[in-house]
């Protein structure tokens, strides 16, 4: 089977890298949520982005262990943590 990636693209994802890069986003995107953040106060706000921001981390760190080669247990916790958070925004949004 022909080869449809490049091998520095394999190797990012392989390594991890890629997903590093994503969540390093999805970081800076908290912190400027927070800061420039006009609605409640600073608490609410952190409370609010943490809820909305952390199920997809959860998700992107279970495939970063699984493309690693990380432990079962590791894919599992993440994939177990993210269904709380989940469920935590969904009822503060009261859908």
């Amino acid at each position: 089977m022909p080869e449809i990636l490049p091998p520095t693209v394999t190797q990012l994802f392989v390594s991890g890298l890629a997903i590093d890069l994503a969540l390093a986003a999805i970081l800076l995107e908290f912190l400027v949520l927070c800061w420039l953040g006009k609605s409640g106060t600073l608490t609410t706000r952190v409370i609010t982005l943490l809820l909305a921001l952390g199920p997809g981390a959860c998700l992107m760190l279970a495939l970063r262990a699984a493309l690693t080669e990380s432990s079962l247990i590791w894919v599992a916790f993440f994939l177990t943590l993210s269904l709380p958070l989940h469920l935590m925004d969904l009822a503060r949004r009261k859908i």
